[in-house]
């Protein structure tokens, strides 16, 4: 499991770094928003903790840089600031939770485990690669203008995998994001059989899913 954070404040930076890796996590860590913004855009993550002060730009301001690129990578906000209207300026940007300082380390891991239950981020909009177009408002998928009949479960898989698009998503991730509570006991064949089944539903049209092995898939137009 691969995480970011961000977190101008060496000593907290350290301590975070340190219990996520003996969690089990993947630490990559930044001290300034402006990194924070180019790792989230350039690299896949199961999810991401953003401090709301940062030199070169803030927590904030690149939570909601990030999300208008389309970037769904589940972002806890750490900040001192309490106050019910920086809450909801946070969530407003983007955020999906919200934790103050201090905090118990134990508490910060629950949200974490939470976040990579939730289902992906949707949005009002259509998301394309070549002749493959979703509509995230109405849930449909075409093919060529030909619209393509998809079960819940297929549905998720491909507007994630669209999301992403031209980089490749984790099995761990499309288990987590789609199965959410159940992640754990879907295996790699059970995705490998939607993921057949949508290649070919979506036959014939200039997109294709690609398999990257040992780590998963992706979308790119042919």
């Amino acid at each position: 499991m691969r995480i970011l954070v961000a977190e101008d404040d060496r000593s907290l930076r350290e301590v975070l770094e340190r219990g996520l890796r003996e969690a089990g996590y993947v630490v990559d860590v930044v001290a300034d928003g402006e990194a924070a913004t180019t790792m989230l855009k350039d690299h896949e993550y199961e999810v991401a903790i953003l401090d709301w002060r940062m030199p070169k730009r803030s927590g904030v301001e690149a939570l909601s840089l990030v999300r208008k690129l389309g970037v769904t990578t589940p972002i806890l906000i750490l900040t001192a600031r309490d106050a019910a209207p920086d809450r909801i300026e946070g969530l407003n940007a983007g955020a999906d939770d919200y934790l103050v300082k201090p905090f118990d380390f134990g508490e910060l891991l629950a949200r974490l485990q939470a976040l990579q239950r939730r289902p992906a981020l949707r949005f009002n909009e259509e998301i394309r690669c070549g002749d493959l177009e979703f509509d995230s408002a109405t849930r449909e998928l075409r093919a060529a203008g030909r619209d393509i009949d998809l079960t819940s479960t297929e549905r998720q898989i491909i507007e994630l995998l669209l999301r992403r698009s031209p980089a490749a998503v984790s099995r761990r991730t499309i288990a987590n994001q789609v199965w959410g509570d159940h992640a754990d006991v879907v295996g790699s064949n059970t995705i490998e059989v939607h993921i057949a089944r949508i290649r070919s539903k979506i036959a014939g049209c200039d997109a294709k899913i690609e398999t990257i092995r040992g780590f998963g898939y992706r979308v790119i137009a042919s």
